[in-house]
């Protein structure tokens, strides 16, 4: 392997200077992090007034359920795994994002385990939120609302929710009685069935409830660990009931292969098995047809990770018959292991047309079975179905999958609209795939639902004024932040998670990523040298590297440096033909390019908080700090050089605060408790300092902050209704001052300007 020789004709003054920054620290007596930190707090936080909106990529998470309300033409909402709920608003023809209002410190009920309307009162909707089951995770909390969304009071649950664990596209767990909307019914994953008899203020455990709902049974085995899964669904029989009173007969179905679906008619005070049902497969989804017949999906596994067997059940309660209506059996000539079915739902206008999803049937691919005979027989929908790509052009290259829930709008059975693991699709003219010839025209109703998980952006100094990289699906350049783009043209990456540009030649632009397949040996980088409208892959990776890392490139585009996970840092100067190990810098520390020197790299490692530099273009590194470092545990460090002077750097460390290195002066900027985020951008006018974006801590609040001043003072730019769970990147336009861009752990990338 040939080595990356540095260049002389520069080094000499730069190495004069890097090495006088060694000097200061070598002369220097420093006794420990904080006595080099005796800064003096800034005041309070002001606040400035910012206006809110997502940058466009219409879709790219999974919506693991929808709801119609039955009785209000044009009101539906939608749940996802980790990016809130949403309301369809008929007027405007867009989603409207009901939980942005949830901060850090309630990150984790920012995924929805189930929704559920009051059908007696348009007004009233549920969110029973809570994302993860694992010991780190909070308890889940049932979120209550009387005016549609716009604002929630809380109940918190003594038990835990798992909007992103398995079964989430089952359901709906949690239900209101149509006849008195005062009764609620939550099914749990891990302790059983609960009831509210007050809108959902206060909850008690039903204790007559099966075992069988907590026990091994109802569980199954996730990527990580075993969990719970427990009560799916819970549906109540209306014409049992009377308006006014508890309806007293209703169901609730347990995701496991044994005995699963259990009957109440003493308003859920006891329950006994429903006789005759099948076993061997888990219920997902229950439906009711108007003439009182119910409809199972099952599968072997909860979903959506792997289902590989399923059925489709059809029950008649009046006589207690149950009769399999699976659309099409398995077959052995699916790719992969076989398949399950992952809804299925009644047309609220027609009780004889049902419609069934597969899910994870990969050969040939999932389909929508529709039949218009009660379940008798069945056609495929997809082979007669033309989808509309123009709302988001991305999903071309996207087929239905995750096909986890269909509703059919009550006052229109023209529409259906069904969820995938990227948004979600509608008809248009559903009825006519009924004479035989007729396609069903689909569009992706996805507008304004953006539940991405970006993680990675920057804003170029020219060009378009993002570009990011997303989870699942790559990323994009954003030349219109109000319309959705297409992924990046080239190499294809199953996950973008870093994003680097050339300081003085911005057009030059790298990443890198995860590929889903490998397989085929498709090396997990890529460079651009149009801005990121084209794309080429890196010739190699390094040696030995496993998963993305992160990816940097010098102020002039000549050097990469990547650090992928396990093996360190490497460099190359023709883009992957030739690696060279980089010298001197542990191999968890995070690297980054001086924006305006193309000789001068930094690095800060996250376990030890010791900063190094590199002035002889990335090939060694010298430790900057010496004691300084000593922090004894791990934070999520970032390194922002400042894009107008060289040797200038901004870092985060966390609850250490936000630190600025400059020709060997180490300070901690005055007022921030807890830096997890930053960018920078364009400063304000007159000054050649750039505004600072955190997302922080300052005066005790957690919050997204400006500073036009180095640090010296701060405001605070989000607000109440503006919070949106936890922020994880966030960078500055260097061409808009006020103009700040911030990556969401499932609620797309956010961008805000100055009211």
């Amino acid at each position: 392997m040939h080595g990356i020789r540095n260049r002389p004709a520069q080094a000499t003054q730069r190495k004069t200077m890097v090495s006088r920054w060694f000097s200061f620290f070598a002369g220097s007596l420093f006794v420990g992090l904080f006595a080099c930190f005796g800064i003096a707090q800034a005041s309070s936080a002001a606040e400035i007034a910012y206006r809110w909106n997502n940058v466009a990529i219409g879709g790219g998470g999974f919506v693991t359920g929808l709801v119609f309300h039955p009785a209000e033409k044009g009101l539906a909402y939608a749940r996802t795994d980790v990016g809130g709920a949403y309301r369809w608003d008929a007027v405007d023809k867009r989603w409207m994002a009901l939980t942005d209002w949830i901060g850090v410190e309630d990150v984790n009920l920012t995924g929805i385990e189930s929704l559920a309307i009051d059908p007696s009162d348009p007004e009233r909707v549920y969110l029973a939120a809570g994302t993860y089951t694992n010991p780190k995770a909070g308890n889940g909390a049932i979120l209550r609302s009387q005016d549609r969304g716009r604002t929630f009071e809380r109940a918190d649950l003594p038990f835990k929710l798992g909007g992103n664990e398995l079964s989430r596209g089952n359901g709906e767990r949690l239900a209101v009685d149509p006849h008195d909307g005062r009764v609620l019914f939550l099914g749990s994953r891990g302790h059983g069935l609960w009831r509210s008899e007050d809108h959902g203020a206060r909850w008690k455990q039903v204790e007559s409830f099966p075992a069988i709902a907590t026990s091994p049974a109802a569980s199954a085995q996730g990527w990580n660990r075993t969990q719970q899964i427990g009560i799916v669904f819970v549906t109540f029989e209306a014409a049992s009931g009377k308006p006014g009173a508890p309806t007293p007969t209703l169901y609730a179905g347990v995701s496991t292969q044994e005995t699963s679906l259990y009957q109440s008619d003493d308003g859920g005070r006891s329950w006994h098995a429903v006789p005759g049902q099948p076993t061997g497969l888990r219920p997902n989804h229950m439906a009711r047809g108007g003439d009182g017949t119910y409809y199972l999906s099952y599968a072997d596994l909860p979903g959506p990770d792997k289902m590989s067997n399923g059925a489709v059940w059809k029950y008649v309660p009046a006589t207690g018959t149950w009769t399999d209506i699976t659309p099409v059996p398995q077959s052995t000539d699916t790719q992969g292991d076989g398949f399950g079915w992952g809804a299925v739902t009644v047309d609220p206008q027609n009780p004889q047309v049902l419609l069934a999803s597969t899910f994870t049937r990969y050969g040939p691919h999932d389909d929508i079975f529709r039949s218009t005979d009660s379940g008798v027989t069945w056609q495929p929908l997809f082979p007669r179905s033309d989808f509309d790509h123009s709302v988001s052009r991305w999903t071309v290259d996207h087929t239905p999958h995750w096909i986890a829930d269909i509703e059919i709008n009550p006052f229109n059975s023209d529409e259906a609209m069904f969820v995938t693991g990227y948004g979600i699709w509608a008809s248009r003219n559903l009825t006519a795939f009924d004479d035989g010839k007729s396609k069903v025209k689909w569009w992706f109703k996805n507008t304004n639902l953006e539940e991405t998980v970006p993680l990675d952006l920057v804003s170029p100094p020219q060009g378009a004024h993002l570009l990011s990289a997303v989870g699942d699906i790559d990323g994009f350049r954003h030349d219109d932040l109000a319309v959705p783009p297409l992924q990046f043209v080239g190499p294809r990456l199953t996950n973008g998670e870093s994003i680097a540009y050339a300081g003085q030649a911005p057009q030059i632009v790298v990443r890198s990523g995860t590929v889903r397949d490998r397989n085929n040996s498709e090396v997990r980088a890529a460079y651009s040298l149009d801005g990121g409208k084209s794309w080429e892959l890196f010739a190699s990776e390094p040696p030995q590297g496993e998963g993305a890392g992160h990816i940097t490139i010098a102020a002039d585009g000549k050097r990469v440096i990547w650090t992928p996970l396990k093996s360190g840092a490497w460099i190359t100067a023709d883009f992957g033909k030739r690696w060279q190990k980089v010298k001197g810098v542990p191999d968890t520390a995070l690297i980054e390019a001086d924006q305006v020197d193309e000789g001068i790299y930094y690095g800060f490692d996250g376990i030890t908080g010791k900063l190094y530099v590199s002035g002889n273009g990335g090939v060694e590194f010298k430790e900057a700090q010496g004691a300084v470092g000593e922090f004894g545990d791990w934070f999520r460090p970032e390194v922002h050089p400042d894009p107008l002077h060289s040797g200038v750097v901004y870092l985060t460390a966390s609850w250490r605060g936000l630190l600025r290195w400059s020709a060997g002066k180490l300070e901690r900027l005055p007022g921030v408790e807890n830096a997890y985020s930053l960018g920078l951008g364009k400063p304000k006018e007159g000054s050649d300092t750039p505004a600072l974006y955190l997302f922080g801590q300052v005066g005790g609040k957690t919050g997204l902050y400006r500073s036009d001043d180095d640090g010296r003072h701060w405001a605070r730019i989000d607000d109440a209704a503006h919070r949106y769970g936890k922020i994880y990147r966030v960078t500055g336009d260097p061409r808009l001052y006020g103009r700040v861009y911030f990556a969401t752990g499932g609620r797309g990338i956010v961008y805000g300007d100055p009211r």
